[in-house]
């Protein structure tokens, strides 16, 4: 993941991570929202789910603390960044300031 990573976040596209975790409640209730959200914008974002168990180096360098914890990114700069579940409109307006 380290290597693609980079190249995922220098899109034009908005790229929203969802650094998440296997045994974490509010992570598996955050799944179905962001589903939702990338259903409602298409190609208007990209959402990528990363699993902080298995990717600790990169959930460290981004100083995630707790999940879920989403960051977005546009062009290769971290434009946002949110801690917890949001509702699926939330999310998609903080989304569209970056669109």
């Amino acid at each position: 993941m380290k290597s693609n990573f980079n190249t995922i976040i220098n899109s034009e596209t908005p790229v929203l991570i969802d650094f998440f975790a296997d045994w974490c409640g509010p992570c598996k209730m955050l799944a179905p929202i962001l589903k939702q959200v990338k259903d409602d914008l298409g190609e208007g974002i990209k959402v990528i789910k990363i699993d902080v168990d298995q990717n600790q180096m990169l959930a460290a360098k981004y100083q995630v603390r707790g999940v879920p914890t989403m960051l977005l990114f546009k062009s290769g700069k971290q434009v946002w960044r949110q801690s917890g579940v949001l509702q699926k409109d939330q999310i998609i307006s903080v989304v569209k300031q970056y669109s």
